[in-house]
């Protein structure tokens, strides 16, 4: 199958870099499709950049995957190698499920150059048992310890995986898509004792992007979704006989300001992973 070529934005760091500077990740500058740098841990943006979608196989079959390519045809990772900031607020996402969809996709975080993939449990494909509302997937360069106890959320744990984002624009995304996002909320989700982030957040290209800019933005112009989005992931397993998930923070939305605060720690958890200062353990870092 003949790859699908998609814009990627440029980028600069937006926080203020916590870790050094002399290892850099691998995130990708372009020029007119020249390869410049593989550096992000400083303030370089990436000009008309372009990755490339290339699937292998067949769609909801075991050895499907959805690898990511830069302008030379070389395969890079969705995780480590598509850059997280764009500023002013805004960031790259990259989609793994479109909305009213039900194959559950994700990335494959111990696999080479971490493709899309549909999960298994037991060998056998998984699905969620309805329709997903939203375009659902993660933020790049983000990493939820598990080996750092959140003080503020009931003592749990990360979950070892890339923060998972929930965009809420009219729009339906397609897998591997990487659309430009603001976060206008969070959502702490507790997943069988493992902190699950999702950060709510909303395409610039929806009709809507300019009205909604923090939590309370999203009650009034997209009202009872925040709701529904916790309903919907408290309840998605209770088919499977399993208990509801919870959430801490009270239960609520956090704001705009905090879900800011939980990208920029789980960034920060990114670059000590792959830096090596974390142990990796079977995840790939390629």
């Amino acid at each position: 199958m003949a790859p699908t070529t998609i814009a990627a934005a440029s980028s600069c760091m937006l926080l203020k870099t916590p870790f050094s500077l002399k290892r850099g990740c691998k995130a990708l500058s372009f020029n007119n499709g020249r390869l410049l740098s593989k550096r992000l841990f400083s303030c370089n943006a990436i000009y008309n950049s372009q990755v490339r979608i290339k699937r292998e196989g067949q769609p909801e079959t075991l050895n499907y995957r959805v690898f990511f390519e830069d302008a030379s045809g070389k395969k890079i990772s969705p995780w480590h190698d598509v850059p997280l900031h764009l500023g002013n607020g805004v960031f790259n996402f990259i989609v793994e499920i479109p909305k009213e969809s039900s194959a559950k996709m994700e990335v494959a975080t111990v696999e080479l150059y971490t493709p899309i993939k549909q999960d298994t449990k037991k060998g056998k494909l998984r699905y969620y048992p309805y329709n997903i509302n939203w375009n659902y997937g993660l933020l790049p360069q983000t990493w939820e310890d598990p080996s750092f106890a959140n003080s503020e959320v009931e003592g749990a744990f990360g979950d070892n995986d890339p923060v998972d984002v929930v965009e809420i624009g009219d729009s339906r995304g397609k897998i591997g898509e990487i659309l430009k996002v603001k976060p206008l909320a969070a959502l702490a989700m507790i997943d069988e004792g493992e902190l699950d982030w999702k950060i709510v957040a909303i395409s610039l290209d929806d009709p809507r992007a300019s009205l909604v800019d923090d939590v309370n933005d999203v009650e009034k112009h997209f009202p009872g979704t925040l709701t529904a989005i916790r309903n919907w992931f408290r309840d998605y397993k209770i088919p499977d006989g399993k208990p509801a998930n919870n959430f801490g923070l009270g239960n609520k939305a956090a704001s705009k300001e905090y879900a800011l605060k939980v990208i920029k720690e789980t960034n920060e958890s990114w670059a000590k992973l792959v830096k090596r200062s974390i142990p990796a353990g079977d995840l790939s870092l390629v």
